[in-house]
């Protein structure tokens, strides 16, 4: 396939076809995004295995974990046990320009990078995922304004607050989608084990402050219209990184806040063709991450306390089926 353009030795094909529906940009904003902002995603994403979100035309988006056959051989990559998918998998590391590049030219949309380095896990991180639909008498719930994204700020406030009360601080962004992420970074030498605790009880003590706006609750049914505490970011799971795309509608961008500023922004401000410019000058996720923080013991033996999320869900699912398979 002759290209349409050469950048850094990556031969860019088919620039000018819609991203997706709905993205009111084409692939070369795509790819013109990623170039312009390469020297502050690539942080994020160096050395860590990277799963992708691509999106192909008249297709569903899909995720990718293993890095294609037909990869030039110069996209780095490493072989780890995905517990998701109970197998090897060989990830790419996306570590330079060119390879970002041609993650741009296969309409890789999203970046997803691992939570570890190695086998040493970097943050801590809470995902508030708000209600789908605010109660119509939430004062959050007016219709000229982000209703569900204003009830994840006030959750973010609360982990902010449980963060302080403990002696540890974090960095705040905008999923791209409607809720937030708190990340927290942590020493070297914490064990998964105990990094997955912390989380799980950083999570109960913000519900703790605001039991009636917030809740740990992993079953959807059970939220009862709270924001979601997501404490299950540990291990195998990634979040969307910084400065990543993400495949909604404009083409929003995960993009980090001041604590100061959260509550007095939009996701709707940080999107493919309005972020470069707001970085021109700054890379606010990096100025505004604090130095890694030692984990609370105190902390730590709490959230050994609490059962994991995703299995005391699965076993609580299962009660329920027996239960209505009795009625």
């Amino acid at each position: 396939m002759a290209a349409d353009e050469t950048r850094d030795g990556v031969a860019l094909t088919n620039l000018d076809q819609p991203l997706f529906d709905g993205a009111e940009a084409t692939k070369r904003d795509l790819v013109d995004y990623l170039d312009a902002v390469s020297d502050r995603i690539l942080p994020v994403l160096r050395g860590r295995a990277l799963s992708v979100i691509r999106v192909r035309p008249g297709q569903p988006p899909f995720m990718q974990k293993n890095l294609p056959k037909y990869a030039p051989d110069w996209v780095r990559s490493v072989t780890m046990w995905a517990d998701s998918s109970r197998r090897q998998v060989t990830y790419a590391l996306c570590d330079d320009r060119r390879t970002l590049l041609w993650f741009a030219n296969q309409r890789a949309v999203e970046f997803h990078p691992a939570l570890f380095v190695g086998d040493q896990p970097t943050h801590l991180i809470l995902d508030l995922d708000p209600p789908e639909n605010p109660p119509e008498d939430s004062p959050e719930n007016p219709r000229e304004h982000d209703g569900s994204f204003s009830l994840a700020v006030r959750g973010a406030f609360l982990v902010r607050q449980a963060l302080a009360d403990c002696g540890l601080a974090g960095a705040v962004k905008t999923s791209g989608a409607k809720g937030v992420h708190v990340f927290v970074p942590v020493t070297e030498g914490t064990a998964p084990d105990d990094l997955a605790a912390a989380t799980r009880a950083l999570a109960a003590r913000a519900e703790r402050l605001d039991p009636a706006l917030a809740t740990t609750a992993f079953i959807r049914e059970d939220r009862e219209g709270k924001v979601f505490l997501d404490s299950t970011r540990a291990g195998g799971a990634t979040v969307a990184a910084a400065y990543s795309p993400r495949i909604r509608p404009g083409v929003p961008v995960s993009f980090p806040v001041a604590w100061a500023d959260l509550d007095r922004v939009s996701p709707r401000d940080f999107t493919l063709r309005t972020a470069p410019g707001l970085l021109e000058r700054a890379d606010p996720w990096a100025e505004h991450m604090p130095a890694p923080q030692r984990l609370p013991v105190d902390l730590v033996e709490e959230g050994h306390t609490i059962p994991i999320a995703r299995v005391q869900a699965m076993h609580e699912g299962k009660r329920r089926a027996r239960a209505r398979r009795a009625e």
